[in-house]
């Protein structure tokens, strides 16, 4: 997971937005009267899944694991638990079905206090609450919320580990290239590429962690200067 730049919805999608809020108010504000206007908000999910896509890293992955396409708008807070937030712009994400379906579904755990305690992209940074350790492909949590995100979007689960594993692989070798021949292409190519979490990783390592984590200095030097050039543009 890596932090999202949430688009300022235009003022007329959010005057649409706010539309539609209202149905579900008079209607009773219940889960279903919200379920029903979503299912049938035909336009506004249209421009709703437009905002969320150019958001998204590179080919519309899933803002949760990062790996697959994100083919669902997921309702952050669900609308089994906030109902009139069915259309609240800040609510939607971009998701792929697994995330969405089958790991989240209508879950919101939340502490003692009524805070949430799930990792929200567009909101705050991934990285203060969760670690990814590169090489092992594992997510470890910093935080109760880096707990509950892990377990709630199922982030270590099987795949992701062995797709961040190999995505390590190749942007290490990726890396190595790219500070050889110096190509914007390959250097882009790596930026847009999934997993895009394991790169966010290794930008953030320091120099002492780098030569442990990457065990090899060709390695080490290209993403030395890869910092130099691209991690201060995000």
């Amino acid at each position: 997971m890596i932090p999202v730049q949430r688009t300022a919805a235009p003022q007329a999608t959010l005057q649409l937005l706010d539309r539609r809020t209202v149905t579900v108010r008079t209607t009773g504000a219940t889960t279903a009267a919200a379920r029903a206007e979503w299912r049938r908000a035909a336009t506004p999910k249209a421009r709703i899944r437009e905002l969320l896509r150019g958001m998204a890293h590179g080919a519309e992955r899933c803002m949760y694991c990062l790996d697959n396409y994100g083919t669902d708008i997921d309702h952050f807070q669900p609308i089994a638990v906030a109902p009139l937030r069915a259309f609240d712009w800040p609510n939607h994400l971009l998701a792929c079905s697994r995330c969405n379906s089958n790991f989240k579904r209508d879950e919101y755990p939340c502490d003692a206090a009524g805070n949430c305690l799930l990792v929200d992209p567009s909101a705050e940074d991934p990285a203060d609450h969760l670690l990814l350790l590169p090489s092992s492909g594992q997510y470890d949590a910093l935080t109760p919320k880096g707990a509950a995100t892990i377990r709630v979007f199922g982030l270590n689960r099987p795949d992701l580990v062995q797709g961040r594993r190999t995505a390590f692989v190749m942007t290490c070798a990726i890396l190595r290239d790219w500070h050889a021949h110096g190509s914007a292409e390959t250097a882009e190519a790596l930026r847009q590429s999934p997993h895009a979490d394991v790169l966010r990783s290794l930008e953030r390592l320091d120099a002492a962690a780098a030569g442990t984590v990457l065990r090899d200095l060709p390695t080490a030097e290209a993403l030395a200067r890869w910092r130099e050039v691209y991690a201060a543009q995000g």
